[in-house]
């Protein structure tokens, strides 16, 4: 297996600007065969689907492959994928349909470590249907969510329990698939957030035991826009509201209005950029390439991550709060005596994104005792390279001086 980064770079237009971008939990950058799909996408024929018209089948063409390339990415069923505009709408759009059936006295678990976007629409949801939250607690100083933290709040009375696939703020990958194991034992459904886990992991949503999985392809090469993975026959339980001529099918009842081709197209495209990273375009099903890239993906992502934490690690008055055993190459920093936003635009200075706030994660950072600022992310990417790191790395040295 070999993984030329200097060859992948090359395919990333944004990067000749000279940034070096820690930036990828909040979105990677754009490859040129993705750019190039979204182009392709505008520049044929497209009308709304159907079988008849060029039009018509092109558009079709493109959905059945966007279904099938997340289906692949995921580990799901195509006939289950749903685009939405994001993940956070896509998420509001579950919780709303399925609290209809809450009463009061039910409950929902939360966890500390999430984003906003999966703690918020199911606080909402549960509180206008009288329903208890009860709520996960990760350890703040491993940054550690036991699976225990989630089993010992489940009861009879538990309809739905929310948990991320890896936590955006600090890296933290909790053990989903033995959660999700607890989840079910209890009887109620299972949410996994996985934007943050998607864009490092090799996800098997059966595996984890997600009844619903959100993810946004913003986070790997994509467009924006989110995607929801759940089984068919799930969803054909689930009544969301919809204009009465639409279609009643699943995935499309749940989409509502003209869909965005050239973004599914350009959603495609990313998926099978990913796929070739690992295997160099050999042969076999786009699944098995997947899971060559990703391991190719992790062993590139790691390197550089034990670089720049033996770096930080001799660095004086700089505090790693990024500390499970299990997590993505996302490092989440503080400075003694110093502020993470001046460090941002410090590093900003000299060309070098590495962006300062809780982001949307107020729960996990309120819990690590740094209020609603949190501090510094350095995210790894799979097209970062040592100098990259070499120049955070200076940045960061020159700031603490």
């Amino acid at each position: 297996m070999s993984y030329d980064v200097s060859t992948l770079r090359a395919q990333f237009p944004a990067l000749r600007a000279g940034t070096a971008h820690f930036d990828g939990p909040g979105g990677t950058q754009t490859p040129a065969p993705v750019i190039a799909a979204f182009t392709d996408a505008l520049s044929r024929p497209l009308s709304i689907r159907g079988a008849t018209l060029p039009g018509e089948v092109h558009a079709e063409t493109i959905v059945g492959d966007f279904r099938q390339a997340l289906a692949d990415l995921l580990g799901a069923d195509p006939g289950g994928i749903v685009h939405g505009r994001s993940s956070t709408q896509l998420t509001y759009d579950i919780s709303r349909i399925l609290s209809r059936s809450w009463a009061p006295g039910d409950e929902v678990v939360v966890s500390r470590l999430d984003h906003d976007a999966n703690i918020r629409p199911w606080v909402q949801a549960a509180e206008r249907a009288g329903a208890v939250v009860r709520w996960a607690e990760f350890d703040p100083a491993t940054g550690e969510l036991p699976t225990e933290a989630v089993g010992s709040l489940l009861t009879e009375r538990t309809r739905l329990v929310a948990v991320t696939g890896a936590s955006n703020l600090i890296g933290t990958r909790p053990d989903v698939a033995a959660i999700g194991e607890l989840v079910h034992r209890a009887g109620a459904l299972f949410h996994v957030d996985g934007v943050h886990l998607t864009a490092h992991d090799f996800v098997d949503v059966e595996r984890i035991g997600a009844d619903f999985f959100v993810c946004s392809p913003y986070k790997f090469f994509g467009p924006h826009h989110g995607v929801l993975a759940a089984r068919p026959e799930l969803l054909e339980t689930l009544r969301p509201d919809k204009l009465v001529p639409s279609s009643d099918a699943v995935p499309e009842r749940f989409e509502l209005g003209t869909l965005p081709y050239e973004s599914l197209a350009a959603t495609r495209a990313a998926v099978d950029f990913i796929a070739d990273l690992g295997s160099g375009g050999a042969a076999g099903g786009r699944r098995d390439r997947l899971r060559s890239a990703y391991a190719a993906i992790e062993a590139h992502e790691n390197a550089l991550l034990e670089v720049a934490e033996k770096a930080l690690g001799e660095l004086g008055g700089v505090t790693v709060h990024s500390r499970a055993a299990e997590r993505t190459p996302t490092l989440l920093l503080t400075f003694e005596g110093r502020d993470a936003s001046d460090a941002y635009r410090f590093l900003a200075r000299s060309g070098v994104h590495a962006p300062a706030g809780s982001f949307y994660a107020l729960e996990a950072s309120r819990h690590l005792g740094l209020g609603d600022d949190g501090g510094l992310r350095v995210g790894l990417s799979p097209y970062n390279d040592t100098d990259d790191v070499e120049r955070l790395l200076a940045g960061l040295t020159d700031f603490l001086r």
